[in-house]
């Protein structure tokens, strides 16, 4: 059960109530101005009647903020949950709160193009079906994916068809790399990354005031089939100029930015600025806490200074695919230059106390932003921190090593704490320490010894009990969402035990994408080394429809692969279609398996299962809080 909250808690929600403009409410009018129609009840089910989203959980947010949630998150909170049918000009509405992003809808001639399909086929075609109930059944005519994340891509059949696309009635346009980083995201490192998700959007907390308020960007992800049908249109430069059913876009790449694959596009015919995610009403993640490739904010604040360059005296409104729009052309310019300068001081700053020898974590205790971007709302940690993207920046600059050589070959985290634990006296001991340091308040000392005890003696009820009372304070405490919602959701794994991964992205559609080369990578992803130390074989895989031929190796614990000219024959061949080789990566390696997949196999098929028998998929419900 919740505990209340401390008085050390509460305070500071008070000191923060007080320091911060909460008079300003302009951002509550924008982000319910042009509402055209809300869904409601807004729960989205799948056939079977599970819930997949359901907004209206989040109807508590009335008022003023509880004690038990930062004031500055329950106002940002608020925004994030206005749902429902917008209109951003005349000719372009959105559909705000029915998934983590947004999706918006430009009319055209014939039909409408749908900007960035959400996470899920169900709450795609909820919210086009709002669109359609208030704007009348216009066909989709065209999709639009501005990056390679997958909020913004998973729903694409919720809206159309891979049948439309094929057909080529309906285009599918997305920056250059697109594809290649939508699914090696999600497939290479996926598992680990969803299971951190799972923390970080607060999948196993209750919604309300002493659990899930919401993750910053948007209130959490659904989870329902995640889709995905590939570009047919390739955007590669700025100032490519497209026009589909009459709409006319204009781009602007900005790769390496919030996205290794990222575009925004301008409307000329609306005077409308599309930003993306590199323009949203919080400080974005540099390094998401569910783990990614840091991202570069250098680049992030010179694209901005390009698109205010390109299109701000000619923009009369940004918005972007989360959060709600800016409007006039005087506010929308102000709003990209503040982003921008954000991104700019936080990089800059970072480069200037490494050269003075500071290491990430003094960094981000220390560097504080200028009063200017303090005071805009729209700078503010929700989702990203100044804390963890400083120490982002360091880590992309430095790497993890700080230079000190006590740093360099410390011990694994249990057989740490297992010396913390005995030097600090035993584990009562420190419990009853530990216990002095959460009374007075002081509760990120209290969570680092109590974790080092935890993973120590990982059943010790006390240190389990009093960390997670820990957690829950600091989750109490914290602006950003996703801090919140990873100190919660670790009292709860505490508490309760583990709890899974919700939502998983390597999806069916997500496999079937994977070009051979990344096919055969994400297998090798899963080959346990040192079982595999003592095998030798090789396989050979004809593709029929391309003609293309791999030589796959397993050898000293590799699986190595290579579509040069080999000499002899392999121990097996398999002959497949482009389409049907995804089945290697969905777990049918056998004889039987292949063949209902529509693979032929010549050889040695005993290879086959020597190849499934070392190969270790991960783990969807690993521990994170406790060894």
């Amino acid at each position: 059960m919740p505990k209340p909250v401390h008085a050390a808690v509460a305070q500071q929600q008070a000191d923060l109530r007080n320091r911060l403009p909460f008079s300003d409410t302009r951002d509550f009018e924008d982000a319910k101005r042009g509402l055209v129609a809300r869904r409601e009840p807004n729960a989205v089910t799948a056939e079977d009647g599970t819930v997949l989203w359901d907004n209206d959980t989040y109807a508590f947010l009335e008022g003023d903020a509880p004690a038990t949630v930062n004031p500055s998150l329950w106002r940002q909170s608020q925004l994030v949950a206005e749902q429902g049918l917008f209109e951003v000009v005349e000719g372009i509405y959105q559909v705000r709160g029915f998934d983590l992003s947004n999706v918006t809808f430009v009319e055209g001639t014939g039909g409408v193009v749908v900007i960035d399909p959400l996470l899920s086929k169900e709450t795609a075609a909820a919210a086009i079906a709002l669109y359609r109930e208030h704007r009348g059944d216009r066909p989709v005519t065209g999709v639009v994916y501005t990056h390679s994340h997958v909020d913004h891509f998973g729903g694409v059949k919720g809206v159309t068809t891979q049948e439309d696309v094929d057909a080529g009635r309906v285009p599918v346009l997305a920056p250059t790399g697109f594809l290649e980083h939508a699914v090696s995201e999600n497939v290479y490192a996926g598992t680990a990354m969803g299971r951190r998700a799972a923390y970080m959007y607060g999948a196993a907390l209750a919604r309300g005031p002493q659990g899930q308020v919401g993750a910053g960007l948007g209130q959490t992800t659904s989870t329902g089939e995640i889709t995905l049908i590939p570009p047919t249109v390739t955007i590669a430069e700025t100032g490519h100029e497209e026009v589909v059913d009459g709409v006319r876009m204009v781009f602007q790449m900005a790769p390496d930015t919030e996205a290794p694959s990222e575009m925004l596009i301008y409307f000329p015919d609306f005077k409308a600025l599309c930003a993306a995610e590199d323009a949203t009403h919080n400080l974005h993640n540099l390094l998401t806490l569910r783990g990614a490739v840091v991202r570069d904010p250098h680049s992030w604040a010179r694209y901005l200074t390009e698109a205010i360059d390109l299109f701000g005296d000619k923009t009369d409104v940004v918005f972007a695919s989360h959060h709600w729009p800016t409007w006039g052309q005087e506010r929308a310019v102000q709003f990209l230059g503040v982003q921008r300068d954000l991104y700019a001081y936080l990089h800059d700053q970072t480069l200037r106390l490494i050269n003075k020898g500071w290491t990430g974590t003094e960094i981000a205790e220390h560097l504080q932003l200028p009063p200017a971007l303090e005071n805009a709302w729209s700078t503010h940690g929700y989702y990203g921190s100044v804390s963890h993207n400083l120490k982002a920046i360091y880590q992309r600059y430095m790497g993890w090593f700080d230079g000190n050589p006590a740093h360099l070959w410390q011990h694994t985290p249990v057989e740490a704490a297992k010396r913390y634990v005995e030097f600090m006296g035993g584990a009562d001991a420190v419990v009853d320490k530990a216990r002095g340091s959460f009374d007075a308040g002081d509760y990120r000392w209290a969570a680092e010894v109590l974790g080092h005890v935890v993973f120590a003696e990982p059943d010790h009820p006390a240190a389990r009990e009093l960390l997670a009372d820990t957690y829950e304070q600091l989750g109490y405490g914290a602006e950003n969402g996703t801090w919140r919602n990873f100190y919660l959701s670790g009292a709860t794994e505490l508490r309760d035990g583990q709890f899974g991964t919700p939502t998983v992205a390597a999806s069916a559609d997500m496999i079937a994408n994977l070009s051979p080369e990344m096919l055969f990578d994400a297998i090798a992803i899963q080959v346990d080394g040192p079982k595999a130390w003592n095998e030798n074989l090789s396989i050979d895989v004809v593709l029929t429809d391309t003609g293309d031929r791999y030589r796959l190796r397993l050898a000293n614990g590799a699986l190595t692969y290579s579509a040069a000219e080999q000499r002899g024959e392999a121990d097996v061949t398999l002959s497949t279609s482009s389409k049907a080789l995804p089945a290697l990566a969905l777990g049918k390696l056998t004889p039987d398996g292949l063949a209902g997949a529509g693979i032929q196999v010549n050889g040695d098929a005993s290879v086959l299962a020597i190849l499934a028998s070392v190969l270790d998929p991960g783990d969807q419900d690993f521990a994170i809080v406790t060894p």
